[in-house]
C-alpha cells in the first residue's frame, strides 16, 4: 500500500470520526502539521505510529492493511476510544464585520490607486489574506465565510458590508473601465483602524498585497482556482478553512519541514 492511499484512509476515519487534525494530533502526542503530513501521503507512519492510530480511531491494523478495507465497516464495527463527541474542539468561522470592514479599507488604502485592483482582483486579496493568516495561525481573521462560485472564492455579505459602508460614507463605489471591459472599484473615504488588527494580522495582509496585488484579475482568479481549499469544495458550497493545511507549493505559507514534533 503507498502512503497516499494509508493517507487516504487515516483522513477519511479521522473525518468519520468527526476529529480535527488538532484533536488527533494531541492524541498521537505529535504536530498537527506531522498529522497533515500523514493524509496528504507526503510523510510515512511506522508500526508504533499505526497501532496508536487503531487504538485513536478504533480499527484494526489487518483490516486498516487490507485492499478489501471498508471505511464504514471499520466505523460500524470498532469501538471508539477517543474523547466525547461534544469535547471536540471545532473551529467554526464566524464573521466580526468590523474587523472585516477594517481589512477591507486596510487593503484599499494601499492598492485602491493601482488601475488592476476592481472587484475581482479584491475579493481575491481577502480570501488569500483570510486562509493564509488560518493556515499559519489556525485562527481566523475576519471569520468570512467564501462560497465557490465560478469567478472564484467570493465572501459572503460582502455586498452588504459594502452597502451600509456606503451609505454611511466609509466607501465609494466606481465605475470605470480597463483594458475594454467595465470594472467596478472601490475607494476608501476614511483610514482604517489599526488597533484593530494584531501585528501578526497586518503583517499576513501586507504579504498577501506584496505578493498579489499587481495581478490581473485573470492571474489571480487563476490561481485562486489552484489552490487547494478551492480545488477540493463543490460550486456554490462555502470553502472549508481546514483545507489549507492540505495546500502544497506554492500554495501553502506555513513552512511545516520546520516544524518538530511534540515529545
Amino acid at each position: 500500500m503507498t502512503q497516499k492511499q494509508i493517507g487516504q484512509r487515516i483522513l477519511g476515519l479521522r473525518k468519520k470520526k468527526g476529529l480535527s487534525q488538532d484533536d488527533l494530533a494531541k492524541s498521537l502526542s505529535m504536530s498537527r502539521s506531522s498529522v497533515a503530513q500523514i493524509e496528504l501521503g507526503n510523510r510515512s507512519i511506522d508500526i508504533l505510529e499505526l497501532q496508536k492510530l487503531s487504538e485513536v480511531l478504533g480499527f484494526s491494523i489487518d483490516d486498516f492493511m487490507s485492499k478489501h478495507f471498508q471505511l464504514q465497516d471499520v466505523l460500524e464495527e470498532a469501538p471508539s476510544t477517543i474523547q466525547k463527541k461534544e469535547d471536540i474542539r471545532i473551529s467554526i468561522p464566524t464573521l466580526q464585520v468590523q474587523k472585516f470592514k477594517n481589512v477591507l479599507l486596510y487593503i484599499l488604502e494601499r492598492c485602491a490607486g493601482k488601475p488592476n485592483v476592481g472587484e475581482t482582483v479584491l475579493y481575491k486579496l481577502l480570501y488569500f489574506a483570510d486562509f493564509n493568516y488560518y493556515e499559519v495561525y489556525e485562527e481566523h481573521l475576519t471569520g468570512a465565510l467564501y462560497r465557490k462560485l465560478p469567478f472564484g472564492p467570493v465572501p459572503q455579505k460582502l455586498d452588504a458590508i459594502i452597502k451600509k459602508m456606503i451609505e454611511d460614507g466609509q466607501l465609494q463605489r466606481v465605475k470605470a473601465e480597463y483594458h475594454g471591459f467595465p470594472q467596478t472599484r472601490y475607494l476608501p473615504l476614511i483610514k482604517s483602524d489599526l488597533t484593530q488588527l494584531k501585528a501578526s494580522e497586518k503583517e499576513m495582509i501586507d504579504r498577501v498585497i506584496q505578493q498579489m496585488s499587481d495581478w490581473s484579475a485573470s492571474a489571480i482568479s487563476s490561481y485562486s482556482h489552484r489552490d487547494m481549499p478551492w480545488i477540493a469544495s463543490k460550486e456554490g458550497e462555502f470553502i472549508d478553512y481546514e483545507l489549507a493545511f492540505y495546500r502544497e507549493a506554492p500554495f501553502s505559507v506555513r513552512n511545516y519541514d520546520n516544524e518538530t514534533e511534540e515529545q
